[in-house]
């Protein structure tokens, strides 16, 4: 696999699609912390939110200021950090508090939301993934804290907005399974944003996302995630990406901001806190699939990353599957 799709498997991303939205110009709403504000999916380490427009436009700016974007049907709003967001056919109206506009749906169906202005019709679906901020944070701290990302067009375009109607046909009528088909819709909505907002990404950015774009760093990022407890060399990976070791090393660190073998350990370490949170393998065996020689050597490590021992983060786990977030 892929570096994105290696770090996706072992965050395990959970989510759904689960408001859809109906509103007439003009119109302008105040949205507080995603899905996690409604009491409906219990606790969770951290949400990632986002909107996609179906039908019409709007725009949209986080609470705190900045610039705002313009949506039309086809985009993905996302907002990585759950901010709380303004979005309306105008922002200079004073906003309406999107809770008091939200309706229960039936069994196994979305909630609705609907704002009568009279004027021009936009559509939109919400959804959310639950993550472990802690385990994510290569992603997260990549992705703007609201961010735009054009779905509309291109060959997958006509399939995904197809699957989007069916998400709304199943909310209007829900069958058997309704809440499986929502979650994994809002699982491949997310997955097909990624890719999309790293094929957009200028040229001169950098990150993790950039990192994953460029060629020979790229090669080395996916080395590195298919075999983890390999004893890697950045001599090794240069050989394997076709570049010298001092310069993969320049090209790595300069995207990434950390040489490869820093970000080699991190990954190991990102790998055995998804086992030891998702398993009952001992800790001395997941120490020894992480590529470390002994079980106190890993421990040290562990703890470093994480701020606790391996054993401590495995019961945190068990009594909070949310998790509970630090740093990458």
């Amino acid at each position: 696999m892929d570096a994105l799709s290696d770090l996706l498997q072992a965050v395990k991303l959970n989510g759904a699609l689960f408001l859809e939205g109906r509103f007439t110009a003009p119109w302008c709403i105040e949205s507080h912390s995603g899905a996690e504000s409604h009491g409906l999916f219990g606790e969770f380490d951290h949400i990632v939110f986002f909107h996609i427009i179906t039908e019409g436009r709007c725009k949209v700016r986080l609470a705190a200021g900045g610039e705002a974007l313009e949506a039309a049907a086809g985009d993905l709003i996302l907002m990585p950090q759950d901010d709380t967001h303004v979005l309306g056919s105008d922002l200079q109206l004073a906003p309406v508090d999107a809770h008091s506009l939200v309706r229960r749906a039936p069994p196994g169906g979305m909630l609705t939301m609907a704002y009568e202005g009279g004027g021009n019709e936009t559509r939109l679906m919400c959804g959310f993934l639950s993550c472990d901020r802690q385990l994510s944070r290569p992603l997260l701290d990549a992705l703007p804290r609201l961010a735009r990302v054009p779905l509309g067009d291109g060959p997958g375009a006509a399939w995904l907005m197809s699957l989007l109607r069916r998400g709304a046909l199943e909310n209007s009528a829900p069958g058997p399974g309704s809440g499986t088909l929502l979650a994994k819709l809002a699982e491949l909505l997310f997955v097909e944003a990624m890719r999309r907002y790293i094929e957009a990404l200028p040229e001169q950015e950098t990150g993790w996302l950039a990192g994953l774009r460029d060629r020979h760093v790229g090669r080395a990022l996916s080395l590195m995630h298919g075999r983890p407890a390999h004893d890697w060399t950045v001599d090794d990976l240069a050989e394997q990406v076709g570049l010298s070791r001092s310069a993969l090393a320049q090209r790595f660190a300069n995207l990434l901001g950390v040489p490869p073998m820093q970000y080699l350990t991190r990954w190991r370490l990102v790998l055995a806190a998804s086992a030891l949170r998702s398993g009952d393998r001992a800790i001395a065996q997941v120490a020894e699939e992480s590529g470390y020689d002994s079980e106190s050597a890993f421990n040290r490590a562990f703890k470093r990353e994480f701020g606790m021992p391996p054993a401590a983060w495995r019961r945190q786990g068990a009594r909070n599957p949310g998790g509970a977030g630090q740093r990458f």
